[in-house]
């Protein structure tokens, strides 16, 4: 054999048996956990769940601080935010010595599909709000909305702004128009009567259509990254985990997700100051809180443009805005998610103490 010929046969070789050294390492990956920080139920209202995180050991609480509320969104498994410790936002947070407590949606069912957004804002996230001010007995918390979720804390701090005392949002629209939005395109076309008579729509329906965006990359590509990569152990778990939370979206009520999909992105509601919620007008000039916007600028879910509309609508005076250089998934998972993100948090909160008020910031 040639001499190319023999390098040839000694790539295809090699290349062999690192795809058999992955695809074994898959099978004994198969039982890796998710969520890695302690925490128990305390408070709940028909699916949803009110999970306070308990302290990390050898971190004391920080007297003075108020507690930390993250809002997921309705379309995904919160636990992304906890998948495994080096990643945690939430082990972050719990190390600042903070309270940190999060509203697990659950899994709804068709006795649900009747269940309205403000049903989810007012029942689920305000008996979140509430239960959480009656066992700190103080009058206001700190809210972190995430992605959908920081649309209705965006939504709840106007209506309910003597309960919020600061805000952050991470990955959250404010514009659901803009020329960028793939997404926003492809939901514009959607009968909404018909979805409303369908019934609820299974998670594995909106999976479909958030990995039709972008097909090569978050499909092909990164299984052949894998297989012909060189991928230890811990890589290959790491990808395990993120496979189960991608492909683990939880069924939607379909009156609740019909109103979102007509509401925000086919009328524009929020931007355009006509959202009403429970017969309440949801004016985003009625945001007065400190308020953080954390973005990606390579999200394509949810494109920066639509991110960096809220500072144009919100009433804060005390306004920050950061574009992290990420995609969308990065923002829960990547380095940046691991060192950048949760010091931002820490800090800016750390910064503000009650009553202080600051300038609004340009985008970072």
């Amino acid at each position: 054999m040639s001499e190319p010929g023999v390098q040839a046969s000694a790539l295809f070789i090699d290349l062999g048996a690192r795809v058999a050294r992955t695809l074994a390492r898959l099978r004994e990956a198969r039982g890796v956990t998710v969520g890695c920080s302690a925490r128990r139920a305390v408070w709940s209202h028909g699916k949803t769940t009110l999970y306070e995180y308990l302290p990390l050991a050898g971190v004391p609480a920080r007297p003075g601080t108020r507690p930390l509320l993250v809002c997921f969104a309705l379309v995904n498994r919160p636990y992304i935010l906890d998948l495994q410790p080096d990643t945690s936002l939430v082990r972050r947070l719990l190390g600042s010595g903070r309270s940190v407590y999060l509203v697990d949606w659950g899994n709804p069912d068709e006795g649900d599909r009747l269940e309205e957004l403000n049903d989810y804002l007012e029942q689920g996230l305000g008996g979140c709000v509430r239960h959480i001010l009656a066992k700190h007995r103080t009058a206001a918390l700190d809210l972190l909305g995430v992605c959908q979720g920081g649309v209705l804390s965006l939504c709840y701090s106007a209506l309910h702004p003597d309960q919020v005392a600061s805000l952050i949002t991470l990955t959250t629209p404010v514009d659901f128009q803009t020329p960028d939005d793939l997404l926003s395109k492809w939901v514009r076309e959607v009968d909404t009567g018909l979805l409303a008579r369908i019934g609820n729509v299974p998670g594995e329906l909106l999976n479909a259509l958030f990995l039709s965006l972008m097909p090569f990359r978050l499909m092909q590509q990164k299984y052949v990254r894998l297989l012909t990569g060189s991928a230890d152990r811990r890589a290959v778990e790491d990808f395990v985990r993120m496979e189960r939370w991608i492909f683990d979206s939880p069924p939607q009520a379909a009156a609740a997700l019909t109103q979102f999909v007509r509401w925000f992105y086919q009328e524009n509601r929020l931007m355009r100051g006509t959202l009403e919620l429970g017969g309440r007008l949801v004016d985003l000039k009625a945001v007065r809180q400190p308020l953080l916007n954390l973005y990606a600028s390579g999200d394509h879910i949810v494109p920066p443009a639509a991110c960096e509309a809220m500072g144009r609508y919100v009433g804060s005076r005390d306004y920050t805005a950061c574009a992290i250089d990420t995609g969308h998934i990065g923002m829960y998972v990547s380095r940046k998610a691991r060192e950048e993100i949760p010091q931002r948090i820490i800090s800016w909160l750390e910064a503000r103490p009650v009553g202080r008020s600051r300038r609004r910031r340009r985008p970072a």
